[in-house]
């Protein structure tokens, strides 16, 4: 016998399939959600359906944003001949949180990963060497999660630019291996930031 209602149930395993909720997340979310108000419920769906209508990859960077090119793209203040590449836009926002660089960024889309068939020509390797060649890019920071597909992507990389006469640079330690950049407490993101080093 089913413990939930079928559209309980269907609610439990869609919420199940976001990252860092598993079941049991799921069926508290769930359970909440069931006990709130209409009008709380088609307030959240409403967000959802406007979040995904609204919100594309900025042409420039990558970056999450309304208006395309991003803002952080097209901030005279911000410094141009900087590029921080990162994996994905939630390790741009960790970084935006240290308040520490005030550059440009580059979102690769995910990290080279030959056993999943994530070759370079499924990132966005091709515009960052571009980018690097248009806008008189002086360096560019590799601020990707110190794993075995960071590592060997961001050695990709660093060949990939060579061309371009870029000074590349990573991320200082006191990020842990294994981890993830949006995980990482401000103080030590800013300082591996700060202490980043030739590549």
């Amino acid at each position: 016998m089913p413990l939930f209602p079928p559209s309980l149930e269907r609610l439990v395993l869609i919420l199940a399939r976001l990252p860092g909720i598993g079941k049991k997340s799921a069926t508290r979310i769930a359970l909440k959600l069931v006990g709130s108000s209409e009008a709380d419920c088609r307030e959240l769906a409403r967000a959802i359906v406007e979040a995904s209508e609204k919100t594309v990859a900025c042409s420039t960077c990558g970056a999450l944003t309304e208006d395309d090119p991003c803002p952080i793209c097209t901030d005279p203040r911000r410094e141009e001949g900087v590029i921080c590449v990162v994996e994905r836009p939630s390790d741009l926002i960790a970084l935006e949180r240290t308040s520490r660089f005030r550059g440009r960024y580059h979102v690769l889309g995910g990290l080279l990963s030959p056993l999943d068939g994530v070759g370079p020509e499924d990132l966005s390797i091709p515009r960052l060497a571009e980018r690097a060649k248009e806008e008189a890019v002086s360096e560019v920071i590799l601020a990707l999660n110190p794993t075995a597909e960071g590592e060997a992507t961001s050695l990709y990389l660093a060949r990939a630019l060579e061309p371009c006469g870029v000074r590349v640079t990573k991320l200082a330690s006191g990020i842990p291996v294994g981890g993830d950049l949006d995980l990482a407490d401000e103080l030590t993101l800013g300082t591996a930031l700060e202490e980043r080093r030739e590549l």
